[in-house]
């Protein structure tokens, strides 16, 4: 049976992209890294490995593919926005919202769209 081992991003520059979900989600490289490949893992206990690749292609506006941060309530959700956006990340003018949305979609320094959500949302 096959397990996902990480979850990849394709970024511009991985010693910014190191920096910010670094501080992001708590983590830490697994290995020494280097400037085209580096693998995130949890500070502390298990947890998905985040691994950032260096890439040339373009950020995609509506990505297929994305993370999906949880938090506990709207107050935990605010409160996260605020310190993500002060690390590095952006609001990105969504045209997809739903009427009562429970998701923020932010992007990454490297534009790389993001969704904060409210778990408590109903």
């Amino acid at each position: 049976m096959l397990t996902i081992g990480s979850i990849v991003l394709g970024v511009a520059d991985v010693r910014r992209a190191v920096a910010f979900w670094t501080e992001a989600l708590d983590y830490v490289p697994r290995d020494e890294g280097a400037d085209h490949w580096v693998v995130l893992v949890p500070a502390k206990g298990p947890g998905v490995q985040l691994a950032l690749g260096l890439s040339e292609s373009p950020v995609q506006e509506h990505p297929r593919v994305h993370l999906d941060l949880y938090a506990a309530d709207a107050a935990e959700q605010a409160a996260e926005i605020e310190r993500l956006l002060a690390l590095g990340a952006r609001s990105v003018d969504w045209d997809r919202y739903p009427e009562d949305p429970d998701f923020v979609v932010l992007a990454d320094p490297d534009g790389n769209r993001f969704c904060v959500i409210d778990t408590s949302h109903g």
